[in-house]
């Protein structure tokens, strides 16, 4: 019997080393016409959208879709960004320059997704519309609806309960 145990340890090892992530494909710059708002609260009065265009779900799981921040100063921020469900991460890819060009980031690193102040939209993201079913990233036709609606996933599935 423990012989069987012990390749069943050795299973779960050789899926966590599996996990290799894809090369990102920067996407289009974002259309006004293309952009979800996403409820950040009344943390900040910042305004974060989503690319609805850019949304796709690679074969390594990582969600990719490109963020817009309209500062309440007036800046707008755009970034290309990436999100596992399995692991609670965030990744930034790109940014945007205002001539509708992408400049890579320096620092591309995994990230633990978190409730803050200045950025919720990550949280809300990961929560309600990319991750609501923790390890399994929504399918991207299904996150753009809710994403259009303005409704979460994880607040449809309480209201329809």
């Amino acid at each position: 019997m423990a012989a069987q145990w012990g390749a069943w340890e050795t299973d779960f090892d050789e899926d966590k080393k599996a996990w290799k992530e894809i090369e990102a494909q920067i996407p289009a710059y974002p259309q006004p016409k293309n952009l979800a708002l996403v409820d950040g609260g009344s943390a900040t009065a910042h305004k974060f959208y989503v690319d609805t265009a850019s949304i796709t779900v690679g074969e390594d799981g990582v969600v990719r879709y490109t963020s817009v921040v309209k500062t309440s100063g007036g800046a707008t921020n755009v970034t290309f960004e990436g999100m596992r469900c399995s692991t609670r991460e965030q990744k930034l890819y790109a940014l945007g320059r205002s001539d509708g060009s992408w400049v890579r980031a320096r620092t591309s690193k995994w990230q633990r997704i978190m409730l803050r102040d200045l950025t919720p939209h990550h949280w809300t993201l990961y929560r309600e519309f990319f991750c609501p079913q923790p390890s399994i990233p929504t399918p991207p036709k299904q996150a753009i609806d809710a994403l259009k609606r303005g409704v979460g996933l994880a607040q449809s599935r309480a209201t329809d309960e």
